[in-house]
């Protein structure tokens, strides 16, 4: 099961479990387009993770599935001085709350040997600016819950971990790379090269190459980790 699995690194993460021979079971909201997904081995369920009749229909589509990618996220920018209650709950339902909802249930209907995988962000370990703040906090939110399941779910086989991506390319990172433009008066194309000068490896990462490595988290080639908070930001993050 894949959460967030019409854009971004939800969505290369469908198109590689799928292209390696997995049944699916691919989450979004409702409206969200599938049609990169039109095969039978593919289930789809529409709704939003922030409410919780939705995930409550989440939790009962997962019966059988021994792997679970939570990618649905949101990102909100602006000074942190701005935001309002509203806003920060808006974000931890999202971010932090259907992470803990469906981990907890799901995790504990999985099978030994079952793997779950949740998106958290370099933001959750270093602080480059404020302004995303609110995000960055339900991220490392989202690191801790990891290590809590997976020391809870260890006696049973079932692994939690959690991959911190940098900057990757996808259409999240894009809206933020357009909302700094706007509020530094700059064009976009500036505010990308001063991003990428940011990384060591001197690019952005690729939803594919973040596919890649939750498949491999998914796998039993990573049979002995649990708890793991995985840098993949070419280098950005080292700790």
């Amino acid at each position: 099961m894949v959460t967030g699995a019409a854009s971004g690194i939800g969505k290369a993460t469908a198109l590689k479990l799928l292209s390696s021979g997995h049944d699916l079971i691919v989450v979004d909201l409702p409206g969200s387009n599938f049609d990169f997904l039109s095969n039978t081995k593919v289930e789809i369920v529409f709704a939003d993770v922030s409410k919780q009749n939705d995930r409550n229909l989440i939790i009962a589509a997962s019966n059988g599935v021994n792997g679970l990618v939570n990618a649905a996220g949101k990102i909100e920018t602006k000074n942190v001085l701005d935001y309002s209650i509203a806003d920060i709950r808006d974000l931890f339902s999202i971010n932090f709350e259907s992470v803990w909802d469906l981990t907890s249930n799901i995790g504990a209907m999985m099978p030994t040997g079952s793997s779950i995988v949740n998106i958290s962000s370099a933001g959750a370990k270093v602080v480059t600016n404020s302004n995303v703040g609110p995000y960055a906090a339900t991220k490392a939110a989202v690191l801790s819950l990891t290590r809590t399941f997976a020391f809870e779910f260890a006696k049973r086989g079932v692994r939690v971990n959690a991959i911190c991506p940098g900057l990757i390319e996808t259409p999240m990172q894009t809206k933020v790379s357009e909302r700094l433009a706007k509020e530094q008066n700059l064009p976009i194309e500036d505010i990308i090269q001063k991003r990428v000068e940011m990384i060591p490896l001197n690019r952005f990462g690729t939803a594919t190459e973040c596919a890649d490595l939750i498949s491999f988290l998914l796998s039993s080639e990573s049979s002995y980790m649990t708890g793991q908070a995985i840098n993949i930001s070419g280098g950005w993050i080292t700790s």
